[in-house]
């Protein structure tokens, strides 16, 4: 049985990892505010994926997501 954790036991995506992001790739600085938002939206998206492929492998009596899981979910935003 695979067990949920709380949102209190989920590891944030780090603040510095968005700013090194930003800045490697668009050449460009950040706030940390900006930080932040970006860190919220990628962890709700990262919590909509999950769910999606968790609830898959459960409906296919698998205990472990695998990646076929997760493309299931971007494929069905293709379909939607």
């Amino acid at each position: 049985m695979m067990k949920i954790l709380s949102a209190d036991h989920v590891a944030s995506i780090p603040k510095a990892s968005i700013k090194k992001f930003v800045k490697r790739y668009f050449k460009a600085n950040i706030t940390d505010e900006g930080a932040e938002e970006i860190v919220k939206i990628l962890e709700e998206k990262a919590k909509e994926i999950s769910r999606y492929a968790v609830d898959n492998a459960k409906r296919e009596s698998r205990g472990k997501v695998t990646r076929t899981d997760v493309m299931k979910y971007v494929i069905k935003g293709y379909d939607e």
